[in-house]
């Protein structure tokens, strides 16, 4: 069960991997021509300004065919693209996001890996057809009409079920889903469960829903910077490796970077994840109520200027690296003292070094 779940995490992943340079790109674009053109940039037809728009609207239309493909090459290899993308833009037709893709990707996948076995013995005189032209024809039109009339239905239905609740939230269901968000994304720092996030509020980016995707950034940005609060307020509580550990925050988290912070969290594990879930997940509140969005899902400090709401996503960045900060500081524990001189993370036990110093090598005979 466990090797399972490892590989369908290690398919998901490789269909992150071809979507985030995808979403980059286009992202930018249509952020760009919103600094360009104004926030009504798409109904001006005919300006430049509407031209780049449309190039990034363009490029958001392949996200989900994108990640489907992908999933289905990294299950089924090469005869799986041509289906996966065709499914995808199925589910881009259906509405029913990258849920239905990924979804639809291992359908695809294990559905083309089961013809693979079953065409395995043809006649030597057809099996030239068999990849191009057998396994595109037949993954296509079965998996293709079982997205449109099972799979895909009780998908679609699921997501405007979510859409609508997400848009329907009042102002305190709003902060609480905006803590869980960014405090999940800021707790192991570029790990499964920061991943797992990030992949939720792409995908409601990618559908129009902005919101999440800014609560993600700030669960990735925020603890670097709480590092660095920390380190400001209460260095002397800092062993010299964790100084040496603290520099890099800065331009690392700048880039959004956050795995930075793993030193020092393998260092002092509890208290840098509270901390850090406490900051992170406060921001991410504020930042739902506040209505902020981003329609880019990296870029660090860089892409602020695009999003909506900027100057209120930098007061929420800001207030969880504080209170990150803060909080680190009064928790971290004073260091003992033979540990300052400590080279090392991971090794403050208070246990003297051995010291070599009396040992005496004498020769014999």
């Amino acid at each position: 069960m466990k090797q399972q779940l490892t590989m369908v995490k290690k398919h998901v992943m490789t269909g992150i991997s071809f979507m985030i340079p995808l979403v980059v790109g286009a992202g930018l674009c249509m952020a760009i021509s919103i600094i360009i053109g104004g926030p009504n940039v798409s109904t001006a037809e005919g300006t430049f300004a509407y031209t780049v728009n449309r190039i990034g609207s363009l490029g958001m239309t392949l996200v989900v065919p994108v990640i489907t493909a992908a999933i289905a090459y990294s299950i089924a290899d090469r005869p799986g693209v041509a289906p996966g993308l065709i499914i995808g833009l199925i589910c881009t037709e259906i509405k029913a996001g990258f849920i239905g893709g990924i979804v639809g990707a291992f359908l695809v996948g294990y559905f083309v890996n089961w013809l693979k076995k079953i065409f395995r013995n043809v006649p030597e005189s057809i099996k030239g057809l068999v990849p191009i032209l057998l396994i595109p024809l037949i993954a296509t039109f079965v998996c293709g009409l079982l997205m449109f009339y099972v799979v895909g239905q009780p998908i679609v239905a699921f997501m405007d079920a979510l859409t609508n609740f997400l848009m329907s939230m009042q102002s305190g269901s709003k902060f609480v889903f905006g803590f869980l968000v960014s405090g999940l994304a800021g707790t192991d720092f570029g790990g499964p469960i920061n991943k797992s996030v990030s992949l939720f509020a792409n995908g409601l980016m990618v559908d129009g829903i902005l919101e999440p995707e800014a609560c993600k950034l700030l669960g990735c940005m925020i603890p670097p910077m709480g590092i660095i609060v920390a380190y400001i307020l209460a260095r002397k509580k800092f062993t010299k490796a964790e100084k040496e550990a603290v520099k890099a925050c800065l331009p690392m988290g700048i880039c959004m970077i956050t795995e930075c912070v793993i030193p020092l969290a393998m260092n002092d594990l509890w208290r840098v994840v509270l901390s850090s879930v406490v900051g992170c997940g406060i921001a991410g509140g504020l930042s739902m109520l506040m209505g902020v969005g981003a329609s880019v899902p990296h870029g660090g400090w860089f892409v602020i200027p695009t999003f909506q709401n900027p100057v209120g996503y930098v007061i929420c960045m800001v207030v969880g690296s504080l209170i990150m900060g803060v909080l680190l500081a009064v928790l971290k524990r004073p260091l003992k003292e033979d540990e300052d001189s400590l080279d090392g993370l991971g090794t403050s036990s208070g246990k003297a070094a051995v010291n070599l110093d009396d040992i005496k090598i004498e020769e014999i005979g």
